[in-house]
């Protein structure tokens, strides 16, 4: 199944910068539009403020109706220069005072009560745009009711301008859009260089150079992080896969020793005929070859379910005293016979898996009298730390153990002493039991060989009952 794949990041961004800056510019432009448009609307008001200021004036000062007949003279005067400007006076009756030609007025301009300065916008019967105000303006005769007057003035320059305005706003937002875009393209094609020397340097690592690691010193610093997780993943890999290297090169050869016996004395047996007895012996003899095989499978697979995290012990409340002691009488017999003498001290309380603490300290005691010599001695230490753990030391005298072979005594398969490696029980898969079951318990294991003592430390958590 082909997986789809995202859109490529150098588009992403690309697209997120012609947005954000068509997106600015579409604001300012707003913005700068409406400020115009403004600064047009306080220009028309302001003549249109001073016009209706002046018809005021005018017809405060009528007294009479001779007066008022002249008021029309005056006023006419008075708008002599100013092009495109339309002054109504109306009487209340509905009668007109005065009217410049054209004048057409909104009623709903005309119709308002009280003072209107804020401008109306409208368009004539010819089709010409017009902002205008009103005003209800008295005069000087007695008992008259005011007249209304209403001052125009024509924006069609007005809104040519604005018209022009925006096509040439909306063309430049366009060819910055893209210009944008483009240069965006640019920036982020030269910012994402080190991505793709990333991957050109990771394509180069392969199974046979797993010990390549990325190139830290052209790297930006938001990529250092990142380089530095791959480099460590790397590392990672290159020691699992080495350890899996090492684990079926040693698995190879544990495997063959048993193998080739079997196979060499199947063979050997079929080559003649033979007698009931000297079949069963030879059969005798395979039961013990497949028995050593049954161990290391199952010390194999319990290793393997270590590694993946399915172990997970059971919680009971362990007294590591009692637990120690049952297993020394149990190897008693044996370390009689080789002369070595098994002793306890100490004492402690843990919560874990019985079976497994058992099975991880016998490993350790077997492991001890094999490598201890006749009058030697093995001790069990057990002492409770203030940290909430206890630790507990197996010791041994014998040789001592060289200081570079102590970091792998833990390894699968490895032995310090290879004359022991024909050892039918020796698999040198004991001791990565050992370190198994401890870490499963949230604990860890050290070695110290000094002086001809060998001691193993497995530090584990007291716990608490699940």
């Amino acid at each position: 199944m082909r997986v789809k794949r995202s859109a490529s990041l150098t588009l992403r961004l690309t697209l997120l910068f012609a947005t954000a800056s068509t997106v600015v510019l579409l604001l300012l432009g707003a913005l700068i539009a409406r400020a115009v448009e403004q600064h047009f609307e306080e220009q028309d008001l302001e003549v249109l403020s001073g016009k209706l200021e002046l018809a005021r004036h005018a017809l405060e000062k009528v007294r009479s109706a001779e007066q008022m007949n002249a008021i029309a003279q005056l006023l006419d005067d008075s708008l002599v220069g100013h092009h495109g400007l339309a002054v109504v006076v109306k009487a209340p009756d509905g009668e007109i005072l005065f009217a410049t030609r054209a004048a057409d007025f909104p009623q709903a301009l005309l119709a308002r009560e009280g003072e209107v300065l804020h401008p109306l916008v409208w368009t004539s019967a010819q089709g010409t745009p017009m902002r205008g105000i009103a005003a209800r303006v008295r005069t000087g005769l007695a008992a008259a009711p005011p007249a209304i007057v209403a001052v125009a003035t024509d924006i069609s320059h007005h809104q040519q301008f604005m018209r022009s305005f925006r096509v040439t706003l909306w063309s430049f937002v366009v060819l910055a859009a893209l210009l944008t875009g483009f240069l965006g393209w640019i920036a982020v094609r030269r910012g994402l260089s080190p991505l793709r020397a990333i991957r050109r340097e990771a394509e180069a690592i392969t199974a046979q150079r797993l010990d390549s690691r990325l190139a830290l010193a052209a790297v930006p610093a938001e990529l250092a992080d990142l380089v530095d997780a791959l480099n460590a993943m790397l590392a990672r890999l290159e020691a699992s896969f080495r350890r899996l290297s090492d684990f079926s090169s040693d698995l190879a050869h544990e495997l063959r020793t048993p193998v080739s016996n079997l196979l060499t004395q199947t063979q050997v047996t079929l080559a003649r005929s033979r007698t009931v007895e000297d079949y069963r012996d030879v059969l005798a003899s395979n039961v013990e070859e497949f028995e050593r095989l049954s161990r290391m499978i199952a010390d194999m697979l319990f290793i393997a379910k270590a590694d993946e995290g399915q172990i997970i012990p059971s919680r009971t409340l362990i007294e590591l005293a009692a637990l120690a002691d049952d297993l020394i009488e149990y190897f008693r017999l044996v370390a009689d016979e080789q002369g070595v003498t098994l002793t306890r001290s100490g004492s402690g309380r843990i919560f874990g898996d019985p079976s497994m603490i058992r099975r991880a300290i016998s490993n350790l005691l077997s492991n001890a009298l094999r490598h201890t010599a006749r009058g030697g001695r093995i001790e069990i230490a057990i002492a409770a730390s203030t940290s909430g753990s206890v630790c507990i030391v197996v010791a041994n005298s014998g040789e001592t153990i060289a200081a570079s072979q102590l970091p792998r005594l833990f390894d699968r398969f490895y032995r310090a002493d290879p004359s022991r490696s024909g050892e039918g029980t020796n698999f040198g898969l004991g001791l990565a039991i050992v370190k198994s079951i401890v870490e499963a318990h949230g604990g860890d294991v050290a070695v110290e060989s000094a002086a001809g003592t060998t001691s193993f430390m497995l530090r584990l958590p007291c716990g608490e009952e699940a």
